[in-house]
């Protein structure tokens, strides 16, 4: 199993862990994550490599937003990076309790991808197309994506797991 870690994040896969397939052709990725774990799919299909399964634990999925709050998203974390940080892994919990996670290095860069990202409906349907399983997470309470444009949007071509109560890192409490 390979798996993809958020934005700013590392070794948080153990939130994941009653969901993840832990087999050697099983790729995951999570929020920020996700988008890399889609690219590494494509790659390995285009190269004849064995995927059998990709989870996606709560895909980023800004399309829906404007511009306008892309933009405002990437002037706060050029103005404070570390407060931005922190207010958004607080909104990663929300509406639950803050826990602990492990923190790497963020790039402007990567917000600017995780903002801008567009995902493809035929990209996801020619990796099923191909044999891959792809299910898609989501949480009911999460604070960071536009969850139901995220599940109409996924539903198209993917399994989803629809979380009652549960935040961006799928968590219930």
């Amino acid at each position: 199993m390979k798996f993809y870690s958020g934005f700013s994040l590392q070794n948080e896969n153990f939130f994941f862990k009653s969901f993840i397939d832990n087999s050697d052709y099983t790729v995951c990725g999570f929020s920020y994550g996700a988008i890399k774990a889609f690219e590494h799919v494509k790659k390995q299909l285009a190269c004849s490599k064995r995927v059998d399964r990709l989870q996606l634990f709560s895909p980023v999925f800004f399309q829906t937003k404007s511009a306008k709050f892309k933009k405002l998203q990437l002037m706060s974390y050029r103005k404070n990076r570390d407060g931005y940080l922190m207010q958004f892994i607080d909104s990663c919990f929300s509406p639950y309790a803050k826990k602990r996670v492990e923190h790497s290095n963020s790039t402007l860069d990567e917000l600017d991808e995780l903002l801008n990202y567009e995902w493809n409906i035929q990209e996801l349907q020619d990796i099923v197309d191909k044999g891959v399983k792809v299910e898609v997470y989501l949480g009911d309470k999460d604070k960071i994506i536009d969850v139901e444009s995220a599940r109409e949007f996924f539903l198209q071509a993917t399994t989803i797991t629809y979380i009652k109560n549960a935040n961006h890192f799928l968590q219930i409490n």
